[in-house]
């Protein structure tokens, strides 16, 4: 998350490249690092040439007639500054993608989050917390300071009461994989695209996180009770430096995004010391 896609591309080229202690995650991703690093696809004339391919079903179903009609100037603000449009694709299988219970995802989370934050937690060198259960324990002794009557922790529960990356979990594993394979990357190549661009935000990011794919959000507009709302684009392993042009190329002349209120400027300033 930040400010503006150069912000955004200042901290990719920070975090990117090869880790040994996550070699097998690593080592595959670095692969797709170009020379010269990210900034040099901030190109306000990145989105000519580009094929998009603009899903509808269900990310417009839910939205109001404004947002929707926005989403519509904003394609064709996309077409003016040089991109093809493809309309009303759909994703295959998009409903059991979108429920992460029958597509395994939510099973997979959860099994795969207690380990990791195990994992993490066992090389700290000064803590009392040691694991998930740890957690969970001092979130139930210090209720108020966790505001645990407010946001609860069932999550955290469903996710110690998991037992590790077993025959189901793996099996999972698999269906999301073919989901992927036979949806949206399937659905990518065969219209040669260079990105899918739907509203929204959380339904988009689901669609690529289950196969491992790229995307990038920009601000697109404000719904009447103020909530931002932004337009997403996807695409294949690989292609951030193409999101990246996309997605600079349509924030510079729209320039949507507003500061948030002072209070959590401030907020965000004492925590971290940046606004």
């Amino acid at each position: 998350m930040a400010r503006t896609v150069a912000d955004a591309v200042h901290l990719l080229n920070a975090i990117v490249g090869f880790d040994p202690r996550e070699s097998e995650a690593t080592s595959e991703a670095a692969q797709f690092i170009p020379d010269g690093g990210y900034k040099q696809f901030l190109n306000e004339d990145g989105i000519i040439g580009k094929r998009l391919g603009v899903v509808r079903h269900p990310f417009l179903d839910t939205l109001n007639r404004s947002t929707v009609s926005t989403f519509e100037n904003h394609l064709e603000l996309l077409r003016a500054r040089g991109a093809s449009m493809i309309d009303d694709l759909d994703i295959p299988n998009i409903d059991i993608i979108s429920d992460s219970i029958r597509s395994g995802q939510l099973m997979l989370l959860q099994a795969e989050f207690k380990s990791s934050v195990n994992e993490y937690l066992k090389e700290l060198a000064i803590s009392s917390v040691r694991s998930l259960a740890d957690i969970i324990d001092f979130n139930q002794n210090n209720p108020e300071l966790e505001k645990l009557e407010e946001y609860g922790q069932q999550t955290l529960i469903e996710s110690e009461n998991t037992n590790g990356i077993r025959e189901k979990e793996r099996k999972a594993a698999e269906y999301l994989e073919k989901l992927s394979r036979d949806g949206f990357e399937k659905k990518m190549k065969d219209y040669k695209l260079d990105a899918l661009v739907t509203p929204g935000i959380s339904l988009a990011m689901t669609v690529l996180a289950i196969g491992g794919y790229p995307g990038i959000s920009v601000p697109a507009g404000y719904q009447s009770d103020g909530m931002p709302f932004g337009i997403c684009f996807g695409g294949l392993k690989g292609s951030e430096p193409k999101l990246i042009e996309m997605a600079y190329a349509f924030e510079q002349p729209t320039r949507l995004r507003k500061p948030p209120p002072q209070f959590f400027q401030l907020t965000s300033h004492f925590l971290f010391g940046t606004v």
